[in-house]
């Protein structure tokens, strides 16, 4: 039996969603007090009180899922969870992976990830870019329709989440002609996600960039556990590549479908998903159907996952 461990991104966030955790587990807080130390504002009181606008800013979203996503980790050695043969996270999330497997230290995780949504939404201007969802085409329509409703400008299928569920991002004006011709196109529906930065497409190329240079000034270790990238699908134990992988994630596809069979086909039969909510847990019943995916986000999902799984002795 092989066990792996997968950390969500942005879009699994909501105001309140440690507070549960926290309450059982004072390593819960304190990982955001460190966290709060290391960007200069108090991130605890963001995602315990909102308010939702806030939250919801990529800058304050992506290291309070960092962040989420450690702290559920140090709940579950603090409750002798064992640990797991290989991990991942989906796009943010491998950054969370990352740092519980000791290749990056948590404080400079932190501030990486806040300079990574600065970058992105930087690199577009608010308003400019779009980015949907795309439900019931396979890869390769979403990929046709793409090319027919970019018309000159930026529009690419950016996360392979589950069969027949691609997010499509670019400028947003395609990313507005791609929903409107979805419907001819096959699709069951086709929903434009309230995020302003167009992730994963080539108009991240200069948030790219700028991760390129900041990322040498940050130590990277070979990982305890093995890292699956999203962008290639391989785990790196060498830090000039897990640096390249980083940078080159920014604007390149999460292949999370590809991902889960990987690990499916290298024996991974059981998954926890360590953080807020339980999106992973859905897509990857719908790519590998026997798999298992346990989600710990608060007490009873923790103690639920610990009788499946058993603890360390």
């Amino acid at each position: 039996m092989s066990l792996a461990f997968v950390f969500p991104g942005q879009g699994s966030h909501s105001v309140g969603m440690m507070n549960a955790l926290a309450a059982e587990f004072p390593v819960v807080r304190q990982t955001f007090s460190e966290a709060s130390q290391a960007l200069g504002y108090d991130l605890w009181q963001v995602v315990e009180q909102g308010p939702e606008e806030k939250l919801n800013r990529t800058e304050v979203t992506q290291p309070a899922m960092l962040v989420a996503g450690v702290a559920t980790w140090r709940a579950w050695l603090a409750s002798k969870g064992p640990l797991p043969q290989v991990m991942a996270g989906h796009s943010l999330g491998e950054y969370s992976a990352l740092v519980c497997a000791e290749a990056l230290d948590f404080p400079d995780a932190v501030k990486l990830v806040a300079d990574r949504a600065r970058f992105m939404q930087e690199a577009v201007p608010i308003g400019q870019g779009g980015i949907a969802a795309i439900l019931g085409l396979d890869d390769d329509a979403v990929r046709k329709l793409c090319e027919q409703a970019a018309q000159g400008e930026v529009l690419d299928a950016v996360n392979f989440n589950s069969p027949n569920q691609v997010v499509i991002a670019g400028t947003a004006a395609a990313v507005a002609r791609a929903v409107e011709q979805s419907k001819a196109a096959g699709a069951k529906r086709a929903v434009v996600l309230p995020m302003s930065v167009p992730a994963h497409s080539r108009l991240m190329r200069p948030a790219a960039q700028r991760m390129a240079e900041r990322i040498k000034t940050v130590n990277v270790r070979s990982p305890r556990v093995p890292v699956i990238h999203n962008v290639h699908l391989r785990a790196e134990s060498d830090p000039e590549a897990i640096r390249n992988a980083l940078v080159r994630q920014i604007e390149s596809p999460v292949r999370w479908v590809e991902l889960i069979q990987k690990m499916a086909a290298d024996g991974v039969d059981r998954m926890i998903e360590c953080g807020p909510g339980k999106v992973l847990a859905g897509l990857n019943k719908r790519i590998v159907k026997t798999f298992e995916t346990l989600p710990v986000y608060d007490p009873a999902t923790l103690k639920a996952a610990l009788s499946v799984v058993g603890k360390m002795e």
